[in-house]
């Protein structure tokens, strides 16, 4: 089968692989459609970061190349010994943690903070840039016929958001800031207006991206480039600060306005992943009592966020900008979202399928 391996920084190659089989517990999904993740881009740029290469992943074994995507929606065609509940026939969505089971987070039911903890389409086990894949039953999930598999590739980052809101502490009537407004950003700006956010408002950088945020239900979209006083205006806007901050671009500029904007006492909840460190004075921190607060992937959120797109409370209109097929996917796909194009684009979605 045709795959898109990581090979190293910069290098992304379409390769013929063989086609994986359902081992027990296992099931086999053919992919319909994978969406290409900010952490995906990251690799491709800056990587490995998360990818395993010169000491094989403690749980898959593997190390480079491995197959990339983790965002993926498809048709199960083959399951296991000892699966019981799919067969093929299934439409389906993967929960993509690569977890022990044994470790301390992991017998506490906090297995998304494994000690060991992969991620399908990083650390070996397979991917969603590839016409199959395999995965354990315990975190695939059905999709109800009101889904789309092109809305059902957009799982996996509005559950990553949901998670955020858990960790942040978030209650009803409080005042959200989200930093960036990428896939990410808007799947938590959707996440707060359903759960009650007072005001919310989104920092993002002239792009459609802006018009997005709005639609996605932020009351106030912000350009930090168009604003001489970004972060007056905010806490005037949130009455001396908001109690919750989402930081969602990675950037030191990002960073630098979501810990200024905060009230005494609140929450910077910090969901990007970093290419690089960045600068931090601690009594920024000591002197509000401010909780900075890390979130990784999701934890038991997929059925809500499952629920919540089904429902319609999470609409999916305006995510997907782009749908590429599986060979296109270097020039069409990652080299689209890092040059002059990527200010058109949210969501690039990929299919191994040849007519879509």
């Amino acid at each position: 089968m045709k795959a898109a391996l990581w090979y190293g920084r910069n290098d992304i190659r379409l390769v013929e692989i063989p086609e994986p089989e359902a081992e027990p517990g296992m099931i086999k999904i053919k992919v319909k459609w994978c969406g290409i993740c900010g952490s995906d881009i990251h690799e491709y740029l800056s990587g490995p970061i998360a990818i395993p290469v010169d000491v094989p992943h403690p749980i898959s074994g593997k190390s480079s190349p491995v197959i990339l995507g983790h965002e993926l929606s498809g048709e199960v065609v083959q399951v296991g010994e000892d699966v019981t509940k799919f067969k093929a026939g299934d439409r389906v969505v993967v929960e993509p943690l690569v977890i022990c089971g044994k470790c301390p987070a992991c017998l506490e039911g906090k297995y998304n903070l494994c000690e060991n903890v992969g991620f399908h389409g990083l650390c070996g086990t397979g991917g969603g840039f590839a016409e199959f894949t395999t995965f354990p039953e315990r975190f695939v999930h059905k999709i109800p016929d009101t889904i789309s598999y092109e809305e059902a590739a957009l799982i996996e980052p509005i559950a990553v958001a949901l998670h955020s809101l858990e960790v942040g502490n978030f209650t009803v009537g409080q005042t959200a800031v989200v930093i960036g407004a990428g896939p990410i950003g808007l799947s938590t700006i959707e996440s707060l207006k359903a759960a009650g956010a007072r005001t919310i408002i989104a920092v993002q950088r002239k792009s459609v991206r802006q018009k997005y945020a709005k639609d996605k239900g932020a009351d106030i979209v912000l350009d930090p480039n168009d604003e001489a006083d970004i972060v007056g205006k905010i806490k005037k806007i949130t009455d001396g600060g908001a109690d919750i901050v989402f930081e969602v671009t990675g950037s030191q500029q990002g960073f630098d306005i979501g810990l200024k904007v905060l009230k005494y006492s609140g929450a910077f909840v910090i969901t990007s992943i970093w290419d690089d460190p960045i600068r931090l004075n601690l009594n920024d921190l000591v002197y509000s009592e401010i909780k900075m607060i890390g979130t990784i992937s999701s934890r038991r959120n997929f059925p809500m966020a499952i629920q919540l797109i089904s429902n319609k409370k999470i609409k999916t209109e305006g995510y997907i900008t782009k749908k590429i097929h599986l060979g296109n996917i270097i020039k069409e796909g990652f080299d689209a979202l890092l040059g002059p194009e990527k200010k058109e684009h949210v969501k690039i979605i990929v299919t191994p399928e040849q007519s879509f």
